[in-house]
This record gives structure tokens, sequence and C-alpha cells, in this order.
């Protein structure tokens, strides 16, 4: 079964029939508001005062990808794409762009908002029951947001592992898997930020002790996860404040220099505490070169080479 909204093609061949997760009624306000159709979301950003309407509606989302170049020929796969945060900035650069999402609501928000590109297909239902019937190799794979998720994709006793192995599998010689995760030792969460997936302070620093679901790596944990994984050679930026809302994107060729890190009250969507003053703890890792380890996300270019 499909379904057409504007120009966007939403296919439901593997949709469970219902929605597995679900943010609640708010998700009714963000399907109104993309029903708007507008361009620009920002006067109604700040009309709405509201933590998932910024999420899920500022276009500095979009900053993530588009320093990235990809190509007018190029076939993008975009897994977790969500309320389509990112999925118009692909569609503008790629000749095709297909999403995989779970959520049927989600994937409604993405398809209004975006109606009116022709070159975006939605793949509602589960990645693990959809990916073994892919039948086409892209040049870009994104998984941004999506990662740390990878327990609840994968049935496997290594799914981080087994989760790159795949999507590498439907990469085109030479093609690249854009991964964007937050870095479970990042600054913000030394200062007093609660972890982004499960609201306990520390959490991630303490090795995820309490939970079980989401959880994100420092950069020595992904290096080990990529060569496990095999065939993928990685190139590391650090994204400022972070991946979700990006101002800067360093590299290891261009890092910041003293003062430079000054945005640092992230986590808007819950209190955070203030232990320390970020920006001058920043200055002293800067001049100590030990700002990758510390960033508060990565995001990681991994280019598919043969094994």
């Amino acid at each position: 079964m499909q379904e057409k909204i504007g120009n966007v093609v939403l296919d439901y061949e593997y949709y469970p029939g219902e929605d597995l997760y679900s943010d609640g009624p708010i998700e009714e306000e963000l399907l109104e508001l993309a029903r708007l159709h507008l361009d620009d979301y920002s006067a109604l950003i700040s009309q709405k005062s509201s933590w998932p309407v910024v999420y899920h509606f500022s276009k500095i989302r979009q900053n993530i990808i588009e320093w990235i170049p990809i190509e007018p020929d190029h076939h993008v796969l975009e897994i977790g794409a969500g309320c389509g945060a990112i999925t118009g900035a692909l569609a503008e650069k790629a000749e095709a762009v297909t999403c995989i999402e779970l959520s049927k609501k989600r994937s409604y928000i993405n398809a209004h908002r975006n109606h009116r590109y022709a070159n975006i297909r939605i793949q509602v239902g589960n990645f693990q029951d959809i990916e073994p019937n892919l039948t086409e190799s892209y040049d870009y794979i994104t998984l941004i947001g999506v990662f740390e998720y990878s327990r609840m994709y994968i049935s496997s006793d290594r799914p981080f592992r087994d989760m790159l192995r795949k999507i590498r599998s439907h990469l085109k010689p030479g093609g690249k898997i854009v991964l964007a995760i937050e870095n479970r030792l990042g600054m913000k969460y030394w200062a007093g930020c609660t972890e982004d997936h499960n609201g306990r302070f520390f959490e991630g620093i303490e090795g995820y002790s309490h939970v079980s679901g989401a959880r994100t790596f420092s950069r020595k944990e992904l290096e080990r996860l990529f060569l496990e994984a095999g065939g993928l050679k990685a190139e590391f930026f650090y994204p400022y404040p972070d991946y979700k809302f990006p101002l800067m994107v360093y590299s290891d060729d261009y890092l910041p220099k003293r003062g430079e890190l000054h945005n640092n009250l992230c986590n808007m969507d819950r209190q955070r505490l203030l232990l320390f003053d970020e920006t001058r703890a920043y200055d002293s890792l800067v001049e100590e070169g030990q700002f990758p380890e510390f960033s508060n996300s990565f995001l990681v270019i991994l280019e598919r080479v043969e094994l």
C-alpha cells in the first residue's frame, strides 16, 4: 500500500499497523504545523516557544549536512528520518532520497513539510524488516541521532557492530555513512547536563550502569566499533555546541581556538546544573589539545573501503 502527500510517496508495505513509539499529543500539533507548508518556520518557532517545535522545525538542524558534498546524481538513504528535520536539505542536494521511519505519524509530518519534493520516498516500518529487502546501493546513508538506538533496530549480541555491517552492505563502493551522535564524555555532561536519552545526571560518564536502551560512546569506543565492523575508514568532525543545533563544525585540521567555545547552555529541553564555567574549561582543554575527546557530539564520515 502506498500514499502520496504532495509529491512525497509513503510506502506502508512493512508498516506493523500501529506506531510503536510516540511523543504523545505534541505530535498532533507538529502535524498541524507541518500542514501549513511554510518555507520558513522561524516566526512560528518564536511564537510557540516550545522545545518540540524548536527541535523539529529549526533550520539550524540542517547545518549538520549542508556542507557535505552530496552531488545531484547521488542517491541517499536516511535511516530514522523522524519528522523530516534534514530530509528536505538532503532532497535539495541529491537525485533521490529514501527514508526509513518506524512512525507513521512522524512520516506524515515529514511528508507534509517536504511535500514539494518529488525525489523523496518514505518507507514506513522497522529498519530490521525493511533492510533485507532494500534493492539499491547508495552513495550516502545517514545515521543522524539513530546509531545510539541500534539495540532496538537489530536483534543481535553485537547490535552496534552489526548495524554498521548491515549498513555498509548497502553502500556503493566508496559510498559513505554520515553518523552523528552524542559523546558520552562530552563537556556538557561533566558540567551538569543530563544524559540526552534517559535524563539521568552523569549516566554516560558512569558507563550506563542503570539503563539498557539507547547509549552513546566516547571517541575511542567508536573507533573500536568501526574497526570491528570492518571495511570502513573513519574521519571525525566535532559539531558545536552539538550535532542537533550545530553552529560550527570543527575537524582535526581546524580545531577551535581559545575563547571560541562560549555557547554552552545546551539541553534546552530539561533543567541542568551549572557546576563550572564551561568556556574556561574548554579553553583549558583547547590549550592542552584535548578538545576532540570532550566534544559534546561527534559527526563521523565513514567511507566504504574494500576488505
